[in-house]
């Protein structure tokens, strides 16, 4: 996952980066460390939140531009949790579409981390929930640049043994809403999520 499914404190596994990371998340919040047979429990499936307001001194067409934008980020966050959760359904991207929305350490985070849970035999059922908004739209960068914040609920994320089903021990304590700082680019004509942190504090 992206460093979003991370929870807190480094251990074995983590709670998501996107993602992501992406996804690593990504990302994430961290898990406690366990044996071979423990692992967090992450999710997502992402809810498109209206665009962000423009500015009232935009023109028309400069207003419609921005919308249209803000609209495909968030579109793209939620796709990329779409097939981020698919990923960790298998333990693999292989057959996702991961890539066309995740880019960078989204991606590698969500990668490690699913080499990680491989090596464990672990996988999850479900997926997380979320309600994301843009914060920030740079829409006159060499390489237009967005920002989201995201209030990801991993309760419908199950982490499981794949051989036995049976569910991995999480930490009692461990946040299951948090806030999530993402960043995502525009490659062209795609939007791609390109970071997903998870904040230490809930939401």
């Amino acid at each position: 996952m992206t460093r979003a499914s991370r929870p807190h404190g480094r251990t074995t596994v983590r709670n998501w980066k996107p993602t992501a990371a992406l996804l690593t998340a990504g990302a994430l919040l961290t898990l406690s460390a366990c044996s071979s047979d423990e692992d967090p429990s992450y999710n997502t499936k992402p809810s498109a939140a209206p665009p962000a307001a423009t500015s009232a001194s935009a023109s028309p067409s400069l207003t419609s531009s921005v919308s249209v934008d803000q609209a495909a980020v968030l579109d793209a966050y939620s796709r990329m949790w779409d097939e981020q959760a698919k990923a960790y359904a298998k333990g693999d991207t292989k057959g996702t579409k991961l890539r066309t929305y995740a880019a960078a350490l989204a991606l590698s985070g969500t990668e490690d981390d699913l080499k990680d849970l491989r090596s464990k035999g672990i996988v999850t059922t479900g997926a997380p929930a979320h309600k994301a908004t843009v914060t920030v739209l740079e829409m006159d960068k060499k390489v237009p640049h967005a920002k989201l914040t995201d209030c990801l609920d991993s309760t419908g994320w199950k982490f499981i043994y794949r051989k036995s089903g049976k569910p991995v021990d999480m930490p009692k304590d461990r946040l299951v809403r948090y806030v999530t700082k993402v960043e995502a680019e525009k490659w062209g004509k795609q939007w791609k999520i390109v970071d997903v942190t998870p904040q230490q504090r809930a939401c």
